[in-house]
């Protein structure tokens, strides 16, 4: 493919953008939720174990030790729990639940997800369509923690999901997850099913374990964000993906300019690990492109590419995509050729 036509594209000013290119914007919420073939599928049950008012009960380590065992696959699958580690274990829970600050997080992570229905009602909605999609679907177990950012945000495995809230309590918490703004972006109640959404779709994304190019690691997130995208029809692709309103109607409008730099740049058959970091993994943004172009605009153009792939080939299931484990084949028969408008 020629490429020349790229190089003299500039980045448009945002300014402009944000006056004329809404109406270019996917999945935002003016244009309402995306196509959900789902949408008739039966519900799941779902049951949510709060162990914050339990965990926060603990005052001695033989209070920690009857907390242990009253949830055993939580002591094991996401504390760790092991012999060797007991005692430890029961002292370090007995001074993070006597802890003042873990204590006033606690009770802003209560604030922050008061209602354990609405919290049932999110999970139930998502994994409904996970079942939909992949009939041998199970949910798993479900707990709610504090872990004052010492475990996991979201652990999920075919025996247990635990969701520690108080990673998601958001900016007005009086602690947060030591992150960079441009992550912590993220970590909001409405950024919880998102991040979610995305570990499930780790049982079924599959990915050629000698598949190590830059084309690759486009390709295994956009199928991420596309399952996603699919089990949160009416979630905007902003909040997917963890950028701000303006970065996206940026990419949007940028889309052949950011196609065309990593043409240019022979970047897609890459293999070098600090080019995969810089184009995939979290960064603030990418300068090489833009200023203004935000972090992981690989993943983004990932799920471009998965989105054309797909509405070229609406005989595809969802299972499928997830199996194909051939990146250069998606991208061949997806087409994939942002043009300028």
């Amino acid at each position: 493919m020629n490429t020349n036509n790229f190089a003299w594209r500039r980045w448009l000013p945002l300014f402009l953008v944000g006056a004329f290119g809404l109406a270019a914007c996917n999945g935002g919420p003016a244009e309402g939720c995306r196509a959900d073939a789902a949408a008739d599928a039966p519900t799941v049950p779902v049951k949510v174990q709060r162990l914050e008012q339990p965990f926060f009960a603990i005052k001695t380590p033989a209070d920690a030790e009857q907390f242990l065992n009253a949830h055993p696959a939580f002591a094991r699958y996401y504390l760790q729990r092991q012999p060797a580690n007991e005692k430890q274990l029961a002292n370090g829970l007995t001074q993070l639940a006597t802890n003042a600050a873990l204590q006033q997080l606690g009770r802003e992570t209560a604030a922050a997800f008061p209602d354990s229905a609405a919290l049932r009602h999110d999970l139930g909605e998502m994994f409904r369509r996970v079942h939909h999609y992949f009939p041998d679907f199970r949910v798993p177990p479900t707990t709610t923690y504090v872990s004052g950012f010492l475990a996991k945000d979201i652990y999920v495995n075919d025996s247990l999901l635990v969701m520690s809230l108080d990673w998601f309590v958001g900016p007005k918490a009086s602690k947060r997850p030591d992150l960079p703004q441009y992550m912590l972006r993220r970590y909001t109640p409405a950024g919880l099913m998102p991040l979610l959404a995305q570990d499930v779709s780790s049982k079924y994304n599959r990915h050629e374990l000698t598949a190590n190019t830059m084309l690759d690691a486009m390709v295994h997130a956009g199928k991420s964000l596309y399952f996603a995208s699919q089990m949160l029809p009416c979630t905007p692709d902003s909040l997917l993906m963890g950028y701000t309103r303006r970065e996206m109607i940026g990419l949007e409008a940028n889309e052949p300019r950011v196609w065309g730099h990593f043409l240019e740049k022979n970047l897609l058959y890459s293999t070098t690990p600090f080019l995969l970091q810089k184009y995939v993994g979290e960064r603030p943004n990418v300068p090489e492109i833009d200023k203004t172009c935000p972090g992981r605009v690989g993943q983004w153009v990932g799920l471009q590419i998965i989105r054309k792939y797909v509405s070229l080939h609406p005989d595809v299931t969802l299972g499928r995509l997830m199996a194909e484990k051939n990146a250069q084949r998606i991208l061949n028969e997806s087409h994939y050729r942002p043009m300028n408008k």
